[in-house]
């Protein structure tokens, strides 16, 4: 069992997007930049991310609740990702996925 840290962006589309354009590029930005926490060795991803109800949901884990949680922040902070993120303190054991310690973001 290991700490894993969810972060939940709301599904919101990005406003002003050329016609055509996929209307949630901050998934892709916010997935480049959690490939760039784990070769920097501050968290690991741990799944792939997914649609959960009215959010898109990240994995975090390899680190101590206060760095995946600075990291979960940073995430909400960066340009283009929705307001209204959250995080779900939680383990790699929890039995289902959105569970957990409520934190809003970035805490």
């Amino acid at each position: 069992m290991a700490l894993l840290v969810e972060i939940h962006v709301p599904l919101t589309p990005t406003p002003n997007l050329p016609p055509g354009t996929y209307p949630l590029p901050w998934i892709e930005q916010v997935e480049d930049f959690l490939v760039e926490l784990e070769e920097d060795g501050v968290a690991e991803s741990y799944d792939e991310g997914t649609s959960f109800g009215d959010y898109f949901v990240f994995f975090l884990t390899g680190a101590g609740e206060a760095s995946l949680l600075a990291a979960a922040s940073r995430v909400a902070a960066l340009d283009g990702v929705p307001a209204g993120a959250f995080a779900l303190v939680t383990d790699t054991e929890a039995p289902d996925m959105g569970t957990g310690r409520r934190i809003d973001l970035p805490a």
